[in-house]
């Protein structure tokens, strides 16, 4: 005989079910479904594989032999890995910086001066081209005997510069590369945040006296913070895994320069087929965007917001 608490918990239980067997719902996971299955196939299996042949020594060719943490300790003493690292945080610090700043000023700009279609059609056109063409593009531009950029400067008196053939200057030129790429997208991003904020609050501070220069800093920033949370999580993301641009004018030089993390973890890969090292390097990187993201919405308060 059920007693009265098996009775609670049954109602209970059909609570809470109860949102998940409606109509709703079900047109929801509908929709859901393809992203879903796509999701598990090309990402969740392969980081779980990947997990997996981190722990192993394999060359693609022949059979994998289980080696335990014997690629994490050669990770820790590894000085060519910390050197790819450094190398990426300093791209990571050009290129956020630069580009973050940039975005911020072209989407203000836009919301005083110009709204036009036409103005944000060209701002995401270059976002629009690959990589590749991009980097060959630039490649050809920055070409220090026929690019248009040394012409330039040995026209204006500055002298030809290496860039990409320099170490000192390679990692800037890879970073401003894809700032040009990508600065664009960003003030659009910027650009739809600044819409959200209420035209009252910008009224109500000229009201007060408030110059442009403090309703940027008290009002602008501080109500931009949700936008701009995700746009510095997707771009430190986006920058950490920076390859194709490489891969196309420098291939990790000049001096290993430009010798970023995944490319390193392509070395490993596809040049000294050594899958299992590979996938540690991996799944280091995994853990430290991992890091950096949570440490970016803790410190930037992702979930609250001013409004």
């Amino acid at each position: 005989m059920a007693t009265s608490a098996d009775v609670v918990q049954t109602e209970s239980q059909a609570t809470w079910l109860k949102p998940w067997l409606t109509r709703e719902t079900g047109m929801a996971w509908l929709f859901i479904l393809p992203s879903l299955i796509g999701f598990i196939v090309f990402y969740a299996v392969p980081a779980v594989r990947g997990l997996f042949i981190s722990f192993t020594d394999w060359d693609l060719l022949t059979e994998s032999q289980f080696v335990g943490l014997d690629n994490y300790a050669r990770l820790v003493s590894d000085t060519a890995f910390w050197q790819s690292l450094g190398v990426t945080l300093g791209y990571v610090v050009i290129n956020i910086a630069i580009q973050t700043v940039l975005a911020i000023l072209i989407a203000v700009l836009m919301d005083r001066l110009a709204k036009s279609i036409v103005v944000r059609g060209v701002l995401i056109l270059p976002y629009l081209l690959s990589n590749v063409v991009v980097g060959l593009l630039w490649l050809w531009m920055l070409d220090p005997t026929l690019g248009i950029i040394n012409a330039f400067l040995t026209y204006i008196g500055i002298g030809r510069q290496p860039f990409l053939g320099s170490p000192d200057q390679a990692i800037a030129s890879i970073a401003w590369i894809n700032i040009w790429r990508h600065m664009g997208y960003t003030a659009l991003l910027v650009f739809a945040g600044l819409q959200t904020i209420p035209k009252d609050v910008y009224e109500a501070a000229s009201i007060d006296g408030a110059s442009e220069w403090r309703t940027f800093w008290g009002i602008t920033l501080p109500l931009l913070r949700p936008v701009l949370v995700f746009v510095l999580v997707i771009t430190v993301i986006g920058s950490f895994q920076v390859f194709d641009t490489i891969a196309v004018t420098t291939q990790g030089g000049p001096a290993n320069a430009t010798r970023v993390i995944v490319w390193y973890i392509a070395e490993f890969a596809f040049d000294r087929f050594d899958m299992g090292y590979a996938t540690t390097i991996s799944v280091a990187l995994f853990l430290i965007l991992a890091v950096v993201t949570f440490i970016q919405m803790r410190v930037m308060r992702a979930g609250e917001s001013d409004l």
